[in-house]
């Protein structure tokens, strides 16, 4: 579709508990916005944040991949009624949470491509799914597939080499070997596997969609040095898998033209392209609009981090990902579980729930907290793989409590931010003269939260007004696949409203932090060699 002034693009993003969708227009600036929200708009799936926890076994978490195909039709029923013109729309793409798996039965690629304008896509596609719960990020399951998988390769270190991670029981990889060893039937029964990206993409297209790098490389499947499927991965979790999942595509290909179903029933142009979708994290980089160097810090239940990568790290932790926007790097990827559980509770403990108070005692401690030192983990951690709490006084001795309110409140903020910055340089992280970190999230809001991280960093801290920013950069993708042969991501998005300068370090923060450093890594391989 040629791009006029008038074209817009829209972007579309499945997180766990919502459906979003955000129209740009050519200036990529946002025009309408409409969600779902799966448990108060689709109650008949019975879903609590938007999953399935099955009583008969907590580990096994699902969605209903139903759910997310009625939530489609309910979605673009409320931009249409917000006024979209979905005749301007010159191509979308989307976003969606990585991880989770939809299985086709057989015949269900006819029924997409023959899908009745008059009629919702749910009331059609209601027998479609082999799997009718699927497998999402939260299920936990599937340990032995998991040995499985990095025996078959040569080990944990082996298998990260190949495919950017360890062995995780959230992968698609393990799931779908699960699926193989306990309903061998349901898996033949199944004509092709999508992860939930792809499956939303298959919507629009008409037909299936094909799994994108960035989102395939988070699968324990897809070799991400040569971009294709590992050999010796797929046979080790089913048979016949490549033809199930069909090849992968960079994250920006053009895909198809949107199917005549959208074209009748909502007045979609013709020429409407259909640009591959992706993970909700790469969605979040492109979206972010980072720039070589920068570190993305949201700041949430978790924190995560992203940073974009020249070359990829083999690590036991963490996970490397393909880059969305470009064909030969990479995006690191690493999440912390206890990211707001511990900040609100030692708020609490501290200052009864005052925010306020919490940061006056912050401020009111020195930068390296006279050598104070704590790490806390309210919930199993991710990395690294602990629980408790854990102090240490200046000789480095571990003490049960901290003698004042200031001193916990400031242990827990730069033990929290120096092990985020030790496991980002383990990943490949190098603070440059023009390093910069995005912070994003709620707790991105606390001005003295944010200069211990530019102090832990030595790194300025900046921050941008991007919400839904998964969505967003699901809509910058869709114009970027259509001109990117004429010009690059970063001339594409020059003129967009720069981020804010908020914390720059303090001149001493290297000579402090350093050696803090040095102190969390000695720490935790002591807690680890001592469990």
């Amino acid at each position: 579709m040629t791009i006029s002034d008038e074209s817009t693009f829209l972007g579309i993003d499945l997180s766990t508990q919502q459906l979003k969708a955000v129209v740009i227009n050519n200036e990529l600036q946002t025009l309408h916005e409409a969600q779902v929200q799966f448990d108060c708009d689709l109650p008949e799936f019975r879903t609590h944040g938007g999953v399935v926890i099955h009583p008969q076994d907590s580990r096994v978490v699902t969605a209903p991949p139903l759910m997310w195909v009625k939530a489609l039709d309910m979605l673009l029923d409320r931009l249409r009624v917000a006024g979209v013109d979905f005749s301007q729309i010159a191509s979308l793409s989307g976003a969606a949470q990585q991880h989770g798996s939809v299985y086709w039965s057989k015949g269900a690629l006819s029924k997409l491509e023959s899908l009745n304008p008059d009629r919702f896509l749910h009331e059609q596609l209601a027998t479609c799914f082999s799997v009718t719960q699927s497998p999402v990020w939260m299920d936990s399951s599937t340990t032995e597939q998991c040995r499985r998988l990095e025996d078959a390769v040569g080990g944990p270190l082996a298998l990260a080499e190949l495919t950017g991670s360890r062995a995780y029981e959230r992968f698609t990889g393990p799931q779908i070997a699960k699926l193989f060893d306990t309903r061998p039937s349901t898996y033949h029964s199944t004509e092709r596997i999508s992860l939930v990206s792809s499956c939303v993409a298959s919507l629009f297209l008409g037909k299936y969609a094909a799994l994108d790098y960035s989102d395939a490389s988070g699968m324990n499947l897809l070799n991400i040095h040569t971009k294709e499927w590992s050999q010796e991965c797929l046979k080790s979790c089913a048979p016949d898998l490549a033809e199930k999942l069909g090849e992968p595509v960079p994250s920006y290909s053009v895909l198809g033209p949107v199917s005549d179903y959208f074209v009748e029933r909502y007045g979609f142009s013709p020429d409407c392209r259909v640009v591959a979708f992706t993970g909700d994290n790469p969605g979040s980089l492109i979206g972010m609009c980072m720039a070589e160097g920068d570190l993305v810090v949201s700041l949430g239940t978790s924190d995560t981090l992203i940073l974009d990568l020249k070359k990829p790290q083999t690590l036991g932790e963490g996970h490397i990902l393909c880059s969305p926007l470009t064909p030969d790097t990479f995006m690191g990827l690493l999440c912390f579980k206890n990211g707001s559980i511990p900040r609100n509770r030692i708020n609490e403990k501290c200052t009864e729930g005052s925010w306020q108070i919490f940061s006056e005692l912050l401020d009111s401690t020195p930068r390296g907290n006279f050598g104070n030192f704590g790490l806390y983990y309210d919930v199993q951690e991710i990395v690294p793989f602990v629980v408790g709490d854990y102090r240490f006084n200046k000789a480095g001795v571990h003490v049960s409590r901290f003698a004042s309110n200031e001193v916990e409140v400031r242990a827990l903020i730069e033990g929290q931010f120096v092990a985020r910055r030790a496991h980002a340089e383990d990943l490949g992280f190098i603070a440059g003269n023009n390093t910069r970190i995005l912070a994003t999230g709620g707790a991105s809001k606390n001005h003295c939260i944010l200069q211990v991280l530019a102090d832990v960093f030595n790194v300025p801290v900046y921050t941008q007004e991007v919400s839904n920013s998964a969505a967003l950069g699901s809509a910058y993708q869709a114009k970027f696949a259509l001109i990117r042969e004429s010009t690059t991501f970063k001339d594409m998005t020059a003129h967009l409203p720069s981020p804010t300068l908020v914390c720059s370090p303090y001149k001493d923060a290297q000579a402090v932090y350093n050696p803090m450093v040095a102190r969390y890594r000695a720490a935790i391989k002591n807690i680890l060699q001592n469990k």
